[in-house]
């Protein structure tokens, strides 16, 4: 841990679907961020309704949260399940709640408090299956040390729309449960601080919708595909308010044409999904990248392929993006390396697509999407730059300096043409998703032309050339002279953070290179950081090694070793631990962790 932080307590909530896990989350999550601590949640659920196990981890500090961590220091068992799954996980001075008049507990270790809730004299023998929860929350805020009235608040705020009745009685039940856990069970044993200021709190879909938002997106269309559906969930709550039209349709092949349909008339547009939609969308990206319209695509990455695991994450659709559509034409790809990344890279996003007059694939994953954070509302500039690039927005009458024949595709010295919205006067073109002239007209109408067909590839291929110094390179995290250097894309980053703190309490120093750009890519900056390291390992969550084989693609350096996670949960810092202390100690090349919890 740290030296800075103090404070670092992770509760966990199990279960099945459809006993009510998500409430006592909300409830203790905005009581974490509601006096300034910082929050992880990560929600290791199945995808059928009811039934399954559901694993729901919150991680509070009073400092940055890097991931949801290695140890649990309280456990709230809704079933039997939970209590056999994770019991084992248990370690001193940590606590165990559950009903004790339908679970019994299990053979613990040492220290380990059991704090079982006799719900039906609590409750008065309420029926309602859910009320357990309540009791279960007004005791775990108990051992916390908080006071009743932090719990009352947030009961009040969360129950208000089902009238007063159902508030009074959360109320009645969460305060017997509060009172029998100060009476029976210890307290934990570090109090929880406050923070300097309350914190914000959203989920990593809600920052992609935000952050769309805030980059003037005013269409939004989707076909709801876990873990990407929470995007438009956000977007069609306040499209009224923000003035953004907002589309459900049939499948992804519509949605994917209905965004680059409202891009081909100056709406900035933005669609989501995860890879199996975005596999239907690829054709249409093609033709986005043939008329050169600016149009943001989101794959939200989940276990694959086909249907897959819809409810787990992976890194595994990044050669997908890469080989999005067929033949060669410009795209930006890139991968955000956590929530707020999420929320400020789309405005730079569309900003870019606009300038260069290209689509932009942004690859999430479950991790972030669907990971729930705090969020200091100082860092989210509702207002950023616009830059709408060579846009026409003025009649003709007004433009002096234009020659008097438009040409939408004009070859010039930087690939980039002066584009003209449709219905503005005096301007007129073609788009069609044939090669064409710098007009737009179809070459293949009069003949394939050769000579036109290669001077519009190589016009579109000129925007990136002097691209990469427009955009951040990434750098390295840590001392220069570290004994291993650890690379990883997109949301390997924080969790990567955080085994660097832990190789460090081990004797090892640590370094990380973390990718954001995928395209464009500074290959040579990547080239000489790994050129000095001692020992490069890639940290990716797939099976195949997609980013170290594109990283040796686009390098010529191959890193030294690798760390895979393909079973459809995230890395914990100690699977990252372990496997550089392994790779370091011998001749392996791979290391693929097991996953002991979260399951």
């Amino acid at each position: 841990m740290s030296a800075s932080i103090v404070y670092d307590y992770a509760i966990a909530i199990g279960g099945a679907a459809g006993q009510g896990i998500a409430t006592p989350g909300n409830l203790l999550s905005r009581i974490f961020i509601r006096r300034g601590l910082h929050l992880n949640a990560y929600n290791a659920y199945q995808s059928i309704i009811r039934g399954g196990h559901i694993f729901l981890t919150l991680r509070a500090r009073d400092g940055e949260v890097l991931s949801h961590g290695d140890k649990l220091d309280l456990l709230l068992c809704l079933n039997q399940d939970t209590m056999d799954r994770h019991l084992c996980h248990m370690g001193p001075g940590t606590h165990v709640i559950f009903n004790s008049d339908t679970i019994k507990p299990g053979e613990a270790g040492e220290g380990v408090n059991f704090c079982g809730l006799p719900i039906k004299e609590l409750t008065n023998d309420n029926r309602n299956k859910l009320v357990q929860n309540t009791v279960a929350v007004g005791a775990i805020v108990r051992l916390l040390g908080l006071e009743f009235s932090v719990l009352q608040e947030q009961l009040e705020q969360q129950f208000q729309r089902k009238g007063q009745a159902v508030v009074d009685e959360n109320l009645g039940v969460a305060r017997a449960g509060f009172e029998f856990a100060g009476e029976h069970f210890p307290a934990a044993s570090n109090a929880m601080p406050m923070g300097p200021k309350p914190l914000a709190v959203w989920t990593g879909n809600e920052a992609l919708a935000m952050g769309g938002a805030a980059a003037g997106v005013k269409f939004y269309c989707a076909y709801p595909m876990s873990p990407s559906t929470g995007v438009l969930h956000w977007m069609a709550q306040n499209a009224r308010e923000l003035g953004i039209m907002v589309r459900q349709v049939e499948d992804e092949i519509a949605a994917a044409n209905m965004a680059i349909g409202a891009a081909a008339v100056g709406c900035r547009a933005m669609t989501a999904t995860s890879g199996g939609g975005f596999a239907l969308m690829t054709e249409a990206i093609g033709m986005a990248g043939m008329m050169e319209l600016p149009v943001v695509f989101i794959n939200v990455q989940r276990a694959g392929p086909s249907t897959g695991v819809p409810t787990k994450t992976e890194q595994g659709d990044l050669w997908q993006a890469l080989g999005a559509s067929q033949g060669d034409f410009q795209r930006f790809i890139v991968a955000p390396t956590d929530a707020l990344d999420a929320f400020k890279t789309l405005p730079e996003l569309f900003n870019l697509a606009d300038r260069y007059q290209c689509p932009g694939i942004l690859l999430s994953d479950l991790l972030i999407s669907e990971g729930t954070f705090s969020a200091d509302p100082g860092e989210i500039d509702l207002q950023p730059e616009i830059d709408r690039g060579k846009l026409i927005t003025e009649d003709k009458e007004g433009l002096e300096a234009l020659d008097s024949a438009y040409l939408r595709y004009q070859v010039t010295d930087d690939g980039i043409s002066p584009r003209a919205l449709p219905g503005t006067k005096g301007f007129q073109h073609v788009l069609s998703t044939d090669e064409h002239d710098e007009d737009g007209v179809l070459i293949s109408d009069e003949y394939t032309n050769p000579h036109k067909r290669r001077r519009m590839v190589e016009k579109r291929s000129r925007k990136f050339d002097n691209l990469e110094s427009e955009i951040s390179a990434p750098s390295l995290e840590g001392a220069a002279d570290a004994q291993v250097t650890l690379i990883g894309f997109g949301s390997t980053r924080m969790v990567i953070k955080e085994a660097i703190e832990q190789l460090a309490e081990h004797g090892v120093t640590a370094n990380q290179l973390a990718i954001k750009w995928i395209v464009p890519f500074h290959g040579e900056v990547v080239s000489e950081i790994m050129g000095k390291a001692n020992k490069t390992i890639i940290v990716e969550n797939n099976h195949s090694g997609q980013f170290f084989r594109y990283l040796r693609g686009e390098t010529g350096v191959s890193a030294d070793a690798s760390i895979r996670k393909y079973d459809g949960e995230p890395f914990m810092p100690h699977h990252i631990v372990d496997g550089v202390r392994e790779l370091l100690a011998g001749d392996a090349k791979l290391y693929v962790p097991d996953q002991e919890i979260m399951v």
